[in-house]
């Protein structure tokens, strides 16, 4: 052990740890928040304070953090089988019985799944899979893959480059064939005059125009998460997927669904393409699969892509992919556990109840001068930061004003996300309705505070 080993949980992060999408000024400033544990909705520090999370960790822990049937789920499954693959024509009984239950719940009347340790693994999967179809069904060609700007697909190499993200460029990305197109936010993006209708048109024109100037017969697939999350809770204009849908189906392009946010409950359905009243070819899912006590990902193919995946991996005996915790026993277990919880138990009724007060609170924080918007679906929502609203001019990005709203939160013991100009609450499915209350008056306490200081 060096003698010279920092003394402090703070510091001991700080000198060892290699930050992700973390803003460092504030971290060098304030020091990292480092959790022992957590209880139901609120997470716990080294220090012994409580922090309501209405982030639900990374948009994943639904359930909150302690609850006894998932982590008894894991307990038995550690016990019985703690661990294995789905290589060679071996995998446990609780992968099967969960790709069952994946096929059941889905939209699709059959299909297939394959399973990844995380969405972004996942997506990435789904690109290869597309790819490899072309390959086999001699269209090698189609290789581009169609996203939005403000997509959030995740972060490995393909991934990252399916995301619409400006950050992604300090890594060279997006790789070539990566073709972001428009963000349906009407709000921020609609032009002087367009209605809502208008617009979504516009949207579907671009798109048409797009694979017309690229060529048909070179794209591989469109990837759409039905409420954009990481681009900062933004749901689809009026109609927009009823008016995309049919250009991809003319085009012969697959519509892939990334729910890895939007999945299991989060917008009000099981899936958000249910919300949204589209069948998808494919979806992507992941985080409240789990209720994010296990890292898992996975694709549910529709069944033309499941037949043609299958015929494709005849053809050459085997699909050449996957990793060594593919369909891990105990993820697996957990995750029939979460889904029975979610679906059975009660647990997605709950988030569309408490859906109403959750607008009502979001409406009511609009009402301040320096919110433009508040928007969202379900059991996720944004209020944007402007510094003047009738013109939707944003605050200086030097200010930082989400950032400093999220910080300030977290002194009051509350934890939410900020994104671009905007604040993002997706709380868990177990609050109570004093718990979010207790929610909206200390993020009302901070935005105060704030706007106090820069407006």
């Amino acid at each position: 052990m060096r003698d010279d080993v920092p003394n402090s949980w703070e510091a001991r992060a700080e000198e060892y740890s290699l930050y992700g999408f973390t803003d460092l000024p504030s971290v060098h400033k304030r020091g990292t928040v480092v959790l022992t544990h957590g209880e139901g909705p609120y997470i716990v520090d080294t220090h012994g304070k409580r922090y309501l999370d209405a982030n639900s960790g990374l948009w994943n822990m639904v359930a909150g953090f302690d609850h006894p049937g998932l982590i008894a789920a894991g307990q038995e499954q550690f016990a019985r089988f703690p661990g294995y693959h789905a290589f060679f024509g071996r995998m446990s009984d609780q992968t099967v019985m969960l790709s069952e239950r994946l096929v059941d719940v889905s939209p699709f009347p059959r299909g297939k799944v394959f399973y990844t340790n995380s969405g972004s693994e996942a997506n990435d999967t789904m690109v290869k899979m597309l790819w490899f179809l072309a390959q086999s069904e001699g269209k090698p060609e189609r290789r581009k893959i169609l996203t939005r700007v403000n997509a959030y697909h995740g972060v490995t190499a393909v991934s990252a480059s399916m995301t619409g993200k400006p950050y992604n460029s300090v890594f060279g990305l997006p790789l070539p064939g990566f073709i972001h197109l428009s963000c349906p936010h009407y709000w921020r993006f609609g032009e002087q005059g367009e209605t809502e209708e208008q617009f979504t048109q516009r949207m579907a024109k671009e798109l048409e125009d797009t694979i017309l100037a690229e060529g048909p017969d070179t794209i591989a697939g469109f990837f759409a998460e039905p409420v954009q999350g990481a681009g900062g809770v933004i749901p689809p204009s009026k109609g927009y997927f009823q008016a995309v849908q049919p250009i991809l189906k003319k085009y012969g392009i697959p519509l892939i669904s990334d729910e890895v946010i939007c999945g299991f409950g989060r917008t009000g359905n099981t899936w958000g393409c249910e919300t949204y009243d589209f069948v998808p070819d494919a979806i992507i899912s992941s985080k409240a699969l789990t209720a994010g006590y296990f890292p898992m990902g996975a694709i549910i193919l529709g069944p033309d892509l499941a037949d043609r995946m299958q015929a494709a991996s005849e053809a050459i005996e085997e699909f050449p992919h996957g990793f060594t915790a593919s369909g891990h026993p105990v993820g697996c277990a957990v995750a029939l556990k979460a889904i029975d919880i979610i679906m059975n138990e009660g647990l997605a009724d709950r988030a569309r109840e408490l859906t109403p007060r959750f607008e009502a609170g979001l409406a009511r924080l609009a009402e301040n001068p320096n919110i433009g918007e508040w928007r969202g679906k379900g059991l996720m929502g944004a209020l944007e930061a402007v510094k003047d609203k009738a013109t939707k001019t944003p605050f200086d990005g030097k200010l930082s004003v989400s950032e400093r709203i999220a910080n300030t939160c977290t002194d009051h013991g509350l934890i939410c996300r900020p994104l671009g100009q905007s604040i993002v609450l997706c709380p868990p499915f177990i609050m109570t309705e004093t718990q979010m209350d207790e929610m909206f008056e200390k993020l009302e306490a901070a935005l105060k505070q704030v706007f106090a200081e820069v407006a």
